[in-house]
């Protein structure tokens, strides 16, 4: 009996997972080895790196089974499959084997590109998995899970969350789990702060905001903690040139309700009355002078400078003093 090629079937012949973002490969080849264990208890699992899949070893992998076992083949990283081998791949796509799921994992770019549009010419299904590299992307992510968990999170109750984790998927995605099994009714933002105190106190994020509000006190000591854990330097300026910028699209900005200004700044409402609160005292000179001095930081965390942490210091400094002092440096 044919199977099904549909997108959303992830039994289909061939599985194509796009992208570098670790956690959302992997779901890939889970939902897939899960559908096939439900299909077939005994389904065997086959897990390769492209040192592992050689010229020939797909051939022997796919060949018929007298007792017509399923399996799933997984090939990871196959934009580094070697040439020889991604000719038994693209053989093998045009003729997939009955009772076996070809997953290949390809990162996406100019690498191996052949390939992809080999699998994709095929009728491979195709899921994607982009490296989530902006805060919007991850607030996103964080919706999503709680959605998927059929549970209910306020706006800032997603935000504080990846404020507080940061950039890693997988401590989101546990985070949400977390809150969702402990937690009854709507998940707001005092309940992420009861849960991730101390993790919010490192947050880049934390950083900028105190920074933008002028406590200069307060930026440092939240920099100096959020160092000694571990955070990114480069998430730190990310996280300053937003918020200087939040403060100068506002600024620049003609006044109106908060959701006529989402739409107009392409932030989200809540964002603009936490912006509008962080703003007061601010100039157009003083976002001027804030943003060189984040520019100098990014360049000294980059390479530019011997030491980041002075690099950000300096600043958290220029940038409270700027929302101190209506903009004099």
């Amino acid at each position: 009996m044919a199977r099904k090629t549909a997108q959303d079937d992830p039994l289909a012949p061939v599985t194509l997972a796009v992208g570098q973002e670790d956690l959302l490969l992997d779901r890939a080849v889970q939902e897939v080895v899960a559908a096939a264990k439900a299909a077939d208890a005994d389904t065997d699992v086959r897990d390769l790196t492209p040192d592992q899949l050689q010229p020939g070893t797909l051939a022997e992998l796919t060949s018929p089974s007298l007792f017509a076992e399923r399996k799933v083949v997984v090939v990871r990283n196959a934009q580094d499959l070697s040439a020889d081998t991604v000719k038994d791949v693209k053989a093998y796509l045009g003729a997939p084997a009955e009772e076996i799921t070809l997953v290949l994992l390809h990162a996406g770019g100019a690498k191996g590109k052949g390939l992809l549009d080999a699998a994709r010419k095929a009728g491979a299904r195709e899921v994607a998995c982009p490296k989530m590299t902006k805060p919007a992307d991850r607030l996103a992510f964080v919706r999503g899970e709680f959605r998927a968990t059929g549970r209910s999170a306020t706006p800032e109750a997603c935000q504080a969350l990846v404020d507080s984790l940061g950039s890693d998927l997988r401590e989101l995605a546990a985070a949400v789990s977390q809150l969702a099994s402990d937690i009854e009714g709507t998940i707001d933002e005092a309940v992420v702060g009861r849960y991730y105190t101390g993790r919010a106190e490192a947050s880049s994020f934390t950083v900028a905001d105190r920074a933008v509000e002028g406590r200069a006190a307060e930026a440092l000591e939240a920099l100096r903690w959020s160092l000694a854990t571990g955070v990114a330097p480069v998430l730190i300026t990310s996280a300053l040139a937003q918020g200087v910028r939040g403060i100068g699209k506002l600024l620049s900005a003609r006044g109106g309700r908060p959701a006529d200004l989402a739409r107009e700044l392409g932030m989200p409402p809540w964002k603009i009355d936490r912006v509008r609160q962080q703003m007061r005292g601010w100039t157009p000179d003083g976002v001027s002078v804030a943003l060189r001095a984040v520019a100098e930081a990014d360049a000294g965390v980059k390479g530019g400078g011997e030491d980041p942490g002075y690099a950000l210091e300096k600043a958290v400094v220029t940038i409270a003093r700027a929302a101190r002092s209506k903009g004099r440096a």
